[in-house]
């Protein structure tokens, strides 16, 4: 079996814009720019956005976004192991992107209620690296559907 190596691929940096890069053989998980953007962006939520929450919402929005942004590299984890099972594969890629635009949302609600608690300028970014996270899953899906297709079915 081949190995699946792309020419070039888009990282978003931390501050949410693009930047092209290298790819090296996908042999992990971990190897997945998507999976690296959206793993950042938890570390980032974790230790950032959630610890500023007013206190009442610790327990509430704070519980929700330490669920989903931790969902999101651990469902990309879990499809990866999936990746040569057609329709599981197409079902954790889309499942962690409806965890990535449930982040949006709670991002979005930082944004618009605790604006005196959180840093906003960070919040749009982690919703720019989440919104092109959705786009870079996509195409991941579709690509590697192509791959398994023209590898696989010989």
């Amino acid at each position: 079996m081949q190995k699946l190596v792309v020419r070039r691929q888009k990282a978003v940096s931390e501050n949410g814009e693009q930047r092209s890069v290298k790819r090296k053989p996908i042999k992990s998980f971990r190897d997945l720019i998507v999976y690296q953007n959206v793993y950042k962006a938890q570390i980032i939520v974790l230790t950032e956005i959630i610890p500023k929450l007013p206190r009442e919402e610790k327990f509430d929005l704070g519980d929700q976004m330490r669920r989903g942004c931790k969902s999101a590299p651990a469902r990309l984890a879990e499809a990866f192991a999936k990746r040569y099972q057609k329709r599981q594969w197409k079902k954790s890629i889309d499942d962690t992107i409806g965890e990535c635009y449930e982040m949006i949302n709670h991002l979005s609600v930082c944004i618009d209620a605790y604006s005196g608690y959180v840093d906003v300028s960070r919040c749009k970014e982690l919703i720019n690296i989440y919104d092109k996270t959705c786009g870079q899953l996509t195409k991941l899906k579709q690509n590697w559907q192509d791959y398994h297709d023209r590898y696989t079915d010989n």
